[in-house]
Parts: C-alpha cells; sequence; structure tokens
C-alpha cells in the first residue's frame, strides 16, 4: 500500500509517498480503508523543535503521518464488537496519510450517511478540541456572550456551531473574507479583526475562546466578565509560545486573585463518547465540516505546506483515492 512518511524533520517538503506492508488489526483494533483525512497543526510536529522534543532526537520514532481519518473497515482484530467489515467509519488514528490504518475500536464511531468521508474525516481533532475546551474548559452556559478568536480556522469553525448547539450568543472575530461564512454557520455578531479590536469594543464577554492567541493575556482580561472564563487553545507560529508563557506563568495568579480563570486547552482526548455526540449533530444537521480545500494523498506536503503558511481558512482534506 502507498503511505505518507517522515524519516527526518524538516519542511514538508521531506515527506516521501513510499510503498509499505499493509497494517494489520491486533486486539481491539480495526483496519480501516482509508477514503480522507485532514491536516492538523499537530500534524505538523516534525517541522519544529516540539517534534524533536515528543517525537525523537534525531529522527522521529514513528515515521507514520496523519491522525484525522475515515473511511470503510477492511478488518477487525479480535475482541471487536462494534464494526464489521464494509461499515463506513470515522475518528482518529496513527498514520491515515495511508491507504490503510489502523485504530482502536475506542476511537471510531460509525459515519453518519449523509455526509462525505471528506466531511467526516475533517470533523475529529479539530471538534473534539472545540466541544471538549468549550464544554469541559469553558463551561458554556446558555444565553452566555462567549467570542470565538480565530473563528474561520479548522477548530474555530467547529467553535462557533458548537457554542451556538449550547446555547451561547456567539461572537466571531475573524478576517474579511471569512465574515460571510461565519455568519453562515451561526455567529450572532462578527468582528473583522483587520479593522476592529475586539479587546478594546467595552463589550464584556463569559467566555473568551483563544484559538488564534495573539492578544497578550492581560488585553483579553479586560474584557473578560468578573466570573468568566478564558481558555487558550492555540496561537499562530510567532505567538505561540508567548501565549503558552503567559496562560502558565499569569493563568493561575490570575486565577486565584479573582472570579475568572484562565485555562491552557492541551491535547483534545479522542473517545467514543464525544465521537458520537459529533455524530449526532452532523446527522440533525447541527452542526457541518467547511472545507477549504481538498488534496489528493501524494499531494500532502502540500497540504501541510498550505496550512504551515497560515494560508488555510476552516478545513484542508486529504483525499485517498
Amino acid at each position: 500500500m502507498k503511505a505518507i512518511m517522515c524519516t527526518k524533520y524538516g519542511p514538508p517538503d521531506v515527506l516521501q509517498l513510499v510503498e509499505v506492508e499493509k497494517p494489520t488489526p491486533q486486539d481491539h483494533q480495526v483496519l480501516v480503508r482509508v477514503r480522507a483525512a485532514s491536516v492538523n497543526t499537530a500534524d505538523l510536529t516534525f517541522t519544529g523543535p516540539l517534534g524533536r522534543l515528543f517525537e525523537g532526537l534525531r529522527k522521529p520514532r514513528d515515521p507514520r503521518t496523519g491522525r484525522d481519518v475515515a473511511g470503510q473497515v477492511e478488518a477487525v482484530g479480535n475482541g471487536v464488537t462494534q464494526f464489521h467489515p464494509g461499515d463506513e467509519v470515522f475518528g482518529a488514528c496513527g498514520g491515515s496519510f495511508a491507504e490503510y490504518a489502523v485504530a482502536r475500536e475506542t476511537s471510531l464511531v460509525l459515519k453518519p450517511s449523509n455526509i462525505s468521508y471528506e466531511e467526516a474525516a475533517a470533523v475529529p481533532v479539530a471538534a473534539i478540541t472545540a466541544l471538549q475546551g468549550l464544554r469541559d474548559k469553558g463551561h458554556i452556559q446558555p444565553g452566555q456572550k462567549v467570542v470565538i478568536n480565530g473563528a474561520s480556522g479548522g477548530v474555530g469553525t467547529y467553535a462557533v456551531q458548537i457554542a451556538k448547539v449550547l446555547g451561547a450568543e456567539v461572537t466571531a472575530v475573524c478576517s474579511t473574507g471569512n465574515l460571510d461564512t461565519a455568519r453562515s454557520i451561526g455567529a450572532d455578531h462578527v468582528i473583522d479583526y483587520t479593522q476592529a479590536d475586539f479587546t478594546r469594543n467595552g463589550q464584556l464577554y463569559d467566555v473568551i475562546f483563544a484559538v488564534n492567541g495573539y492578544h497578550p493575556i492581560l488585553e483579553y482580561r479586560r474584557v473578560l466578565n468578573p466570573q468568566g472564563i478564558y481558555v487558550m487553545v492555540g496561537a499562530s507560529h510567532t505567538h505561540l509560545f508567548p501565549a503558552l508563557l503567559q496562560t502558565a506563568l499569569l493563568g493561575p495568579i490570575l486565577s486565584r486573585r479573582g472570579g475568572q480563570t484562565y485555562w491552557f486547552m492541551g491535547i483534545a482526548k479522542i473517545n467514543t463518547q464525544d465521537l458520537s455526540i459529533l455524530k449526532e449533530l452532523l446527522e440533525a444537521g447541527k452542526i457541518t465540516s467547511v472545507i477549504d480545500r481538498r488534496y489528493q494523498l501524494s499531494e500532502t506536503a502540500e497540504a501541510l505546506k498550505y496550512l504551515a503558511e497560515g494560508h488555510a481558512h476552516s478545513k484542508v482534506v486529504i483525499t485517498v483515492a
């Protein structure tokens, strides 16, 4: 089978499309014939120092790439009870940028019949990050005012929709070209960050969900309600380390000084329960996948390059023929 492998650190061009042996599912594992995958910021660890910190000093310990997956069950290992060959599924696994991939049974659910493989593959990491961040960290309650800073990205587009499902009044912050998209997926208010700074408009918010955390934490503080919650999800490459440092060092201090709470989202935990929630929302049409571009498996390096350069709006999908 063909698969995208990363055997050394560097820009996306180091990725290679190679022939490898088709994996065999072990106990409680499912072999998926991949129909689509999608790219996430986490797939770029091989391009920077974080890769060496977590993946191996000289080269990645595991050369497989990709995590989001949608496809058909090819075979199941011993102990698998939820799936059978031929089932259409989506979820997460290691090495989804390939023609076949192995996933844990608990990291997959049946794909809704009313969406495509590409739409399903866009969901897992981004939508679960939005769901867990808003529900478990943000503790959103119906009627609260929530601002999504970075509402046009992969996580942001799902965050707008999930916040609406949870009953919030949602303000989406994004660039000029994405205002209509934000409105179309349910945002009550939109702010063009190239024209206005939402941290200076005098509006107070119950939850600030910073998908693109380019503001200093003290600027967020002035528009956060006295009992409000700030959740940092991510930031651009130039702002990521300062945002992480401020949230880690100042967040606990600011949280102790008053009623406000400051969180760092961390890594989303893929699980059957949350995938099932998302499946139901997709089936009911309450959330939808917004796809920016589609690439073939052989073009995975180009897809990741597009993501790394900051050009991507919403999700970028890999279609596996």
